[in-house]
């Protein structure tokens, strides 16, 4: 589905995507920040930097173990448009960690899709016009035409079935509890990113 933005905001994606880092160089930086006891952002603490230990552990095992089944590929392959997926992240983010190697996993099955990444904390001019129910969540990703630079949809920041789960779970009780966090994770383990990967596949440009 396009999503309606104004010029003024094009301008800025345009700009995010020029300076932005692969997947590569996003994976390289967390390394990196794991070897200095650091996460991203201005906001330094030791949770945070675990977070970003968990999550750069939970990054290279996903880079391994994410299997797409064959048919899905096959459609993957179809796609005859360059696009962009522009993702917004943060290192410490849990959720993240879980979708990013999907993101680039679907990209690596066919040239014509490109994984760029940005800082949230760092691109809030975007980032507020891209919320999730008018909140900073991430991962958000954004999928753009790269040659005409329209916003052709977005996604995130967690697959549509968990997200309800989750919604669930802070209508009754307000907020996100630490057990109900570690339930989240366990919950991602157990769909193998089946989720995750049949929303994506969905923004891609198939006739």
């Amino acid at each position: 589905m396009q999503t309606a933005i104004d010029i003024n905001v094009s301008k800025l994606i345009q700009k995010a995507i020029n300076t932005a880092m692969t997947y590569e160089e996003y994976s390289d930086l967390m390394r990196s920040l794991v070897s200095e006891k650091k996460s991203t952002g201005i906001e330094q603490s030791e949770d945070l930097a675990n977070y970003t230990l968990l999550n750069n552990k939970r990054m290279k095992r996903l880079g391994k173990t994410t299997k797409i089944d064959t048919n899905i590929i096959e459609k993957i392959k179809q796609v005859d448009t360059k696009i962009t997926w522009l993702v917004l992240t943060e290192s410490w983010c849990g959720d993240a960690a879980q979708s990013m190697p999907i993101m680039q996993k679907i990209a690596e099955q066919n040239p014509n899709i490109d994984v760029k990444v940005i800082l949230r904390d760092e691109n809030l001019d975007i980032m507020h016009h891209f919320l999730y129910n008018n909140t900073l969540s991430i991962p958000r990703l954004i999928a753009i035409n790269t040659n005409t630079h329209e916003v052709t949809g977005d996604w995130g920041p967690r697959p549509n079935t968990l997200t309800n789960i989750v919604e669930a779970f802070k209508t009754k009780h307000g907020s996100l509890s630490a057990e109900f966090k570690e339930k989240i994770q366990v919950w991602y383990t157990k769909d193998k990113g089946v989720n995750t990967i049949s929303e994506l596949v969905q923004l891609l440009p198939l006739k």
